[in-house]
């Protein structure tokens, strides 16, 4: 077992702020407490969320030195005495690490509760899984639990070239929908592999023609990644019940046409998937692994980073100029 005597290589920071106050150094090997695990990190991801907590612009308990990162895939060094179904050297994965209060991914150990951890299917290469973990449960939690999907309904994902985007995509399409997206006009194959049905360029001055042309008897799931939340076009080309899944946009202050949204029975839903709860987590997390397990579950990498250049991964999601995701590795 490893001892908290021990140190590790990790990223964390001191004070919240820019990449600029990304540290790496050592850090004593943590313990595990009596339901927990603890892994040896192998890949982890840059989510958006990643740099709105280091920021401070999402607050949540951030005790320092406080250890950033979000998802992690690795192998089980030790488990506590309370845990049942992991031992040592099982391939494991988590995306809910580094909120609440939770020590992040960006080091070499790291401790997982076992109620968040779950086990990487057979074959399944660590920085295949990292990039797709947190977008695919964002991704399921909205699809899922806030829209309630069903097979043959017309899905419209603004920002399909994205993580989230992707992720959605390809779930959507898993689950019988007629998927529409836009995206850039580089991003249209890409979103064209994935499943989508039509893929429009979010830059043509027709889009919103294009989407009812797509969408004859109008959109049922309207996911909207950009964060804009134009509602004055959106909500006109709805179907009746439709659900508007808001999860981007935290400066957004958009004009509501409440009647255009009422009449059509329509309902906008919010969420955040840092307030997942446990059971939403471990519910997408049966769904990702039945797809990564069939191969059915992509993503692109931009970049890849040692984890010794974390303060260069946050800059490289932070300047917009990857296209993909970034991935760290020890």
């Amino acid at each position: 077992m490893v001892r908290a005597a021990q140190t590790m290589q990790a990223a964390f920071v001191r004070e919240l702020g820019g990449a600029e106050k990304i540290e790496v150094g050592r850090l004593p090997v943590p313990d595990a407490g009596p339901t927990d695990l603890l892994v040896r990190m192998e890949a982890s991801a840059v989510n958006h969320v990643d740099l709105f907590v280091r920021s401070g612009a999402y607050q949540t308990k951030t005790p320092f030195p406080f250890v950033i990162g979000r998802d992690l895939v690795g192998t089980v060094e030790a488990t506590g005495p309370g845990v049942v179904g992991f031992s040592p050297g099982d391939r494991v994965w988590t995306n809910s690490l580094g909120h609440a209060g939770r020590q992040g991914a960006f080091s070499e150990y790291a401790v997982v509760g076992a109620d968040r951890l779950y086990t990487l299917p057979d074959g399944v290469d660590p920085s295949d899984a990292a990039p797709v973990l947190h977008a695919t449960a964002t991704a399921h939690i909205g699809l899922v639990r806030e829209a309630a999907l069903q097979p043959g309904e017309t899905v419209f994902i603004a920002g399909g070239g994205g993580a989230v985007g992707s992720a959605t995509i390809q779930l959507a399409r898993a689950m019988g929908a007629h998927v529409v997206t836009s995206a850039s006009a580089d991003d249209g194959e890409w979103c064209r592999s994935l499943g989508a049905d039509v893929t429009l360029d979010y830059r043509d001055p027709d889009l919103a023609v294009k989407i009812g042309h797509a969408a004859p008897a109008g959109v049922d799931v309207w996911w909207d990644n950009s964060g804009h939340h134009d509602f004055e076009v959106t909500l006109p080309l709805l179907r009746q019940g439709a659900r508007v899944i808001m999860m981007a946009g935290m400066a957004a202050a958009p004009i509501l046409p409440v009647g255009a949204l009422y009449t059509r029975d329509a309902k906008l839903c919010g969420f955040a998937i840092s307030n997942a709860s446990v059971s939403d987590l471990a519910g997408a997390a049966r769904v990702i692994n039945s797809l990564l397990a069939e191969g059915g579950l992509v993503s692109r990498v931009g970049a890849t980073f040692r984890l010794a250049d974390a303060a260069k991964a946050h800059e490289a999601l932070e300047s917009g100029d990857v296209r993909g995701r970034v991935l760290v590795v020890p």
